[in-house]
């Protein structure tokens, strides 16, 4: 509000205090919080492992106090430690550790609302903490609906923390190394989108002239068109986080590929494909990934290794197959850490930096 100053954080943990001593009491622990040899009856609570929670503020409610709030550089420690020990935990299903740090991170985003954080180091920790939320959702398996994790719930975060990420962008206070990357980011989770496409067009073309958002322009255009070839040799070339956002029309990508593929070959007395020629064009995992996609649209295979395009026996029931993306994202680390990936400058693409168009 005008006239109203915010007060700056000065919490110097990831979880205050006063809110590890009430949950402690509560048992509102959760197991990844709790100090080693200490799951029975009275868990306690390890300070360097307990992250603030996130907590709806009530309407009438006093604002936090400054001891209550993180400043941003614990913030930022914060996010590290969930990229770093909490998302790569191999003691938990993914569902498990996406709903864990999807809650965390919403609260990281709470306490920057709360205190008077500039700008530029706002944006740092706002697409670290975005970047590490598409990592851990991407990790979702097929199954992850009947898991912990609310897919609906995790999607509208998603948008959440874009949506943050670019007002405190379009606020104009930078520098802002990796705008250019996170505004990409944006278009490849909305792809297909006529609303995110023109907010990204709306940008100042310096910034739509970096590699990163020309990249991410190439790959929606391809998607509108229905160009697979086009489309899957740019998703095999996308860097790691571009991978997670794109992730989530994988699947709607290949089963309009196959729709096509089907109404351009199908005859009476049907034809054959090798199932090799669709690896890859729809860069897919392997031969069992091939013959399950076909299987779910009602087309028969003749072996193991063709599919056969018979009239009419092409069908779309419920969503398309999620796959597994090993080759259009796991396998995009290339022995990194997620937190490498998380805190880096800069991503694969090299320059992202604002520079003038030639």
């Amino acid at each position: 509000m005008p006239g109203c100053e915010l007060p700056v954080g000065t919490c110097p943990d990831m979880c205050p205090a006063a809110e590890r001593a009430q949950r402690e009491k509560e048992r509102r622990l959760h197991r990844f919080e709790v100090a080693p040899g200490c799951l029975g009856d009275r868990p306690r609570a390890d300070p360097q492992r307990a992250v603030k929670e996130y907590s709806r503020p009530a309407a009438g409610k006093a604002r936090p106090p400054p001891n209550q709030l993180r400043p941003p550089p614990v913030l930022l420690a914060t996010v590290r430690y969930l990229a770093g020990e909490v998302a790569e935990r191999a003691d938990a299903s993914p569902a498990e550790v996406a709903s864990f740090v999807a809650d965390r991170l919403r609260a990281v985003r709470l306490d920057l609302a709360l205190q008077g954080a500039g700008d530029a180091e706002a944006a740092v920790v706002l697409e670290a903490a975005l970047a590490v939320l598409l990592a851990v959702v991407a990790r979702l398996g097929p199954d992850a609906a009947r898991g912990a994790a609310d897919p609906g719930l995790l999607q509208a975060q998603v948008q959440e923390g874009f949506g943050s990420l670019r007002r405190c962008y379009a606020r104009g206070a930078g520098p802002h190394p990796r705008q250019a990357a996170f505004q990409g980011l944006f278009l490849l989770y909305n792809l297909g989108s006529v609303e995110a496409l023109h907010e990204v067009l709306q940008l100042p073309a310096a910034l739509r002239f970096c590699p990163a958002l020309r990249t991410a322009l190439a790959v929606d255009s391809a998607f509108r068109e229905g160009n697979a070839a086009r489309l899957f040799r740019l998703l095999r070339t996308l860097p790691y986080l571009q991978s997670c956002a794109v992730q989530c029309h994988v699947g709607r990508a290949r089963r309009g590929a196959l729709a096509r593929l089907a109404r351009a070959l199908s005859t009476p007395k049907g034809q054959t494909l090798p199932l090799g020629f669709m690896i890859h064009l729809l860069a897919l995992d392997g031969p069992e990934e091939a013959r399950e996609l076909c299987q779910a649209h009602g087309l028969p295979l003749d072996g193991q290794e063709r599919v056969v395009f018979l009239r009419g026996r092409y069908t779309e029931e419920g969503l398309p197959p999620a796959g597994t993306c090993k080759v259009l994202v796991g396998s995009k680390l290339r022995g990194r850490t997620l937190e490498e990936v998380v805190m880096a400058e800069e991503e694969d693409e090299g320059v992202d930096r604002p520079t003038s168009p030639a």
